[in-house]
């Protein structure tokens, strides 16, 4: 039989600052695992959180190295952003911390809300890049990045609260509980940032010295923008251009040179199931994501539509996740994390 893991509201608020998400995850559990209440914590984010609560929650992040006192409803939560912080903090100088104050009062003037981002083991110059890249989104792509990140840092949290309370005993352990706890911190951390970051950690080795993957390199999902929810159901296939000699050119995408990776329907959260094999490295190259979106919505517009991308050298160690804004009568993507 297995044990349970009892957690207070007080608790999940510190992992997301939404009173929501932080209400429904009590009521959804107590959980035997971390993975199980991951589970449980997308879906509540995603499908049960409203707009309001994603603002509550982005509201409760300090901005990038401004003290977390200030928003922060907790002081576990305050404690684990100061943590999160540390790396860019460490690699800031006056000059650059300076430049990051500016960038988020521009985002914060342009978007309405902080600018959020999993800072766990990134440097400054990396989140200003970061920031000045997203700055030329438009609103409703930057809200869903900025949903997409919340999760991450709520994961992150997440881990770190399955974690002390399996040390702490407030789970009573079955043989090899405590082993499913940490693996599965451990397998969620490598995904969204490969490391836990504190004040005395150092930033992570590259990826290329020892990296093993957790999830397929190339990764999507759907949202439907004309409903505002994910969408389910629409079949995804993954394509490789496998002719060496030559690349796909504008007006020849259809040629016959593409080879088929995988294919997957997307499930209630609008997320694929695995389009590729895992590998370490990616074949460095042209990439197709097509979507079925005419099977989806019969009277839309697109009858389907197709991603082209290419990963370079230097990127075959990147995760790409390449998702898919769609309403009846336009689409749009972006170059994900």
């Amino acid at each position: 039989m297995n044990s349970s893991m009892v957690m207070s509201e007080k608790e999940w608020l510190a992992c997301c600052g939404s009173a929501k998400f932080a209400q429904e995850m009590v009521s959804a559990g107590p959980f035997s695992n971390y993975q199980e209440a991951v589970d449980a914590a997308r879906d509540i984010w995603f499908n049960k959180v409203d707009v309001n609560g994603w603002l509550e929650a982005f509201a409760a992040h300090p901005a990038i190295g401004e003290s977390a006192s200030k928003t922060s409803k907790s002081p576990t939560s305050a404690q684990w952003s100061k943590g999160e912080q540390s790396t860019a903090l460490a690699t800031a100088t006056d000059a650059t911390l300076q430049e990051l104050y500016d960038w988020n009062a521009h985002y914060r003037q342009k978007f309405g809300f902080v600018f959020l981002i999993c800072a766990s083991g990134r440097s400054t110059p990396e989140i200003l890049a970061e920031i000045k890249r997203r700055y030329g989104n438009r609103p409703i792509i930057e809200f869903d990045l900025a949903a997409n990140e919340q999760m991450k840092i709520t994961e992150l949290r997440m881990s770190k609260l399955f974690s002390a309370n399996a040390t702490a005993g407030s789970i009573t352990k079955t043989p090899h509980t405590t082993d499913v706890v940490t693996k599965a911190g451990e397998d969620r951390m490598s995904v969204i940032g490969g490391h836990l970051t504190t004040a005395k950690e150092t930033p992570a080795a590259e990826p290329s010295k020892a990296f093993t993957r957790t999830r397929p390199p190339i990764t999507t999902h759907i949202l439907d923008v004309a409903r505002g929810t994910p969408a389910t159901g629409i079949d995804v296939r993954l394509e490789t251009w496998a002719n060496s000699r030559s690349r796909p050119l504008f007006g020849q995408e259809d040629s016959g040179g593409w080879k088929l990776q995988g294919s997957s329907t997307t499930d209630k959260d609008g997320r694929s199931g695995q389009l590729m094999s895992m590998v370490d490295a990616l074949n460095p190259g042209m990439y197709r994501i097509s979507f079925n979106t005419g099977k989806y919505n019969p009277d839309g517009f697109f009858p389907y539509v197709c991603i082209v991308f290419e990963v370079r050298e230097s990127q075959k160690w990147d995760h790409f996740h390449v998702p898919l804004l769609l309403s009846s009568f336009s689409f749009s993507t972006y170059r994900g994390s």
